[in-house]
């Protein structure tokens, strides 16, 4: 797990989230606001997230609700819009994720320079989404080919608002995902944005692979966060970073700036 300091520069990394607002064809997006209204609230998030003292940031298409599972050309257009404005200013390792499409994701991430990439990449799920199938093998190839071996690859095994198909032990999914797709780090969620990952499933999945990276991805908050690094390797905030800690709210630099305060006291 040494990659993990390598690219973070610490141990136990928070990777946090910038939720960028809705984008050409998205249901709720702004037109007469337009892109630039985009481009301005991602802006001013991120600044508060990476001045706040973050150690990495994931942008996503988190209000492109509901979600596709395969994205249409203009929401990756928009994001790499999006990250080439914000570019200039980003000074710490950023990835990226787009909902819920992994082959768009490492699309985003060649043309922007992402480092890494979280995605449901395994297995087949019932979700809010409709029936959710991969193709793990068909992504190791489009990573391959579009040259990012060195792009890590966040497995979501747990998914938001979904269930494994079939009665597997998430201890044995978490074995099996590991020894069939080389995952780099997998992460256990919540069944929503901002809900608590629970702490047992949390503990079942680290156990079953204690030499991958394991990470907490969703509602971990401040009263919250030493429990889960008893555990996890690394920890994917957003909800907890937003005005009365509430998903829809924008991002305040107090927010993070306590947080971390707490997570290096912890480190």
């Amino acid at each position: 797990m040494e990659w993990l300091k390598e690219l973070f520069k610490t141990q136990k990394p928070v990777i946090a989230m910038c939720h960028l607002q809705p984008m050409p064809g998205d249901p709720y997006y702004d037109k007469d606001g337009g892109m630039q209204k985009v481009v301005d609230a991602a802006y001013d998030e991120f600044i508060k997230l990476q001045e706040g003292g973050v150690d990495a940031v994931m942008f996503s298409n988190e209000f492109s609700m509901p979600y596709l599972k395969k994205v249409n050309p203009e929401t990756t257009a928009s994001m790499a819009r999006v990250i080439g404005e914000l570019k200039h200013e980003i000074k710490i390792p950023f990835g990226v994720n787009v909902l819920w499409d992994p082959f768009a994701s490492l699309d985003l991430a060649a043309a922007t320079g992402a480092r890494f990439i979280r995605e449901i990449m395994s297995g087949v799920y019932a979700s809010d989404f409709g029936l959710w199938d991969t193709n793990t093998g068909e992504i190791a190839r489009h990573r391959v080919h579009l040259g990012l071996e060195d792009c890590k690859l966040l497995f979501n095994i747990v998914p938001e608002a979904a269930s494994y198909l079939g009665e597997r032990k998430v201890e044995d999914i978490a074995k099996t995902t590991v020894f069939n797709n080389h995952s780099d780090v997998i992460c256990v969620s919540g069944i929503t944005a901002g809900v608590g990952t629970d702490m047992g499933i949390l503990a079942r999945v680290k156990g079953a692979i204690p030499s991958t990276p394991v990470f907490a991805n969703t509602g971990c908050k401040l009263n919250t966060i030493e429990e889960i690094f008893k555990i996890a390797d690394g920890a994917v905030v957003g909800t907890t970073f937003k005005k009365d800690g509430k998903f829809e709210n924008c991002v305040v630099k107090e927010r993070v700036v306590e947080f971390m305060d707490k997570v290096r006291s912890i480190r």
